[in-house]
């Protein structure tokens, strides 16, 4: 387990090492912890059975004979080689068993927030038993099971999209649908050790939720955007095409 040392020193390492357009007071800032918790989430598992169908894209080479200029301004005939494609349409049924799908029970941490700090080590599971919470706060669960099952069913559905993805052969696809059946569906009730920091950069700004996962130390959380750095960064990108223009128009 991650004890509170190490949470907070991986936050403000994470804080630190924010992207390149976070506001400066938040780097600055100093994280106050919360609690350390136990959230509550679903466990989500299913078998699935799915239809699909793709236009399937196959790559080959051809040379071609074309038409153009050359620097006397004479017409001059060349070849070249050039890639093309040639689709073929594809259809069947893939099967597939999903599990460990982690969805928040929990009102006030987001289902986004939560995978930001996934894996969790789910081996460690263990049946519920009053010593293993000791110093920590349990949070019941605020999110019914059926919303939480609907979660987990479209996380699974979208899930077997990007495995669909990866398993079209060929060199490239287009055109995927598909249709999925989840069956022996089985969804269980657990309890996920997390250190929640809150980060107050601003007086007029509400505080910055960070969650830190008790089992890995992996941190995450949303970062407020500095606006002048991103309009400082267009200006600097417009002002570097302009140049390139420029530079090139006086070439030519």
């Amino acid at each position: 387990m991650v004890n509170h040392e190490r949470a907070t020193r991986a936050v403000r390492n994470w804080m630190s090492k924010s992207h390149l357009f976070a506001r400066s007071d938040f780097k600055a800032a100093v994280p106050e912890l919360t609690h350390g918790i136990y959230l509550p989430a679903y466990l989500y598992g299913a078998v699935v059975s799915a239809n699909y169908s793709a236009s399937i894209g196959e790559n080959y080479t051809e040379t071609e004979t074309y038409t153009t200029t050359d620097s006397q301004g004479k017409s001059v005939r060349r070849t070249r080689t050039v890639t093309k494609t040639e689709w073929r349409p594809l259809s069947g049924q893939y099967q597939c068993y999903v599990v460990d799908v982690i969805v928040t029970a929990s009102g006030g941490v987001t289902n986004e927030a939560l995978e930001a700090i996934e894996p969790f080590d789910l081996r460690a599971l263990r049946a519920y038993n009053d010593s293993f919470v000791a110093g920590w706060l349990a949070e019941e669960p605020t999110r019914s099971k059926e919303e939480c099952f609907r979660l987990a069913h479209d996380e699974t559905i979208a899930m077997v999209e990007r495995r669909l993805q990866g398993f079209m052969p060929g060199d490239s696809h287009r055109g995927l649908q598909f249709h999925a059946n989840l069956h022996n569906e089985v969804i269980d009730l657990v309890l996920l050790p997390v250190w929640s920091y809150a980060v107050r950069y601003a007086e007029d700004r509400p505080p910055v939720q960070i969650l830190v996962n008790g089992q890995t130390g992996r941190v995450g959380g949303m970062v407020p955007v500095s606006t002048t750095k991103v309009a400082f960064a267009v200006f600097a990108v417009l002002g570097l095409i302009l140049l390139v223009i420029l530079l090139a128009s006086m070439a030519s």
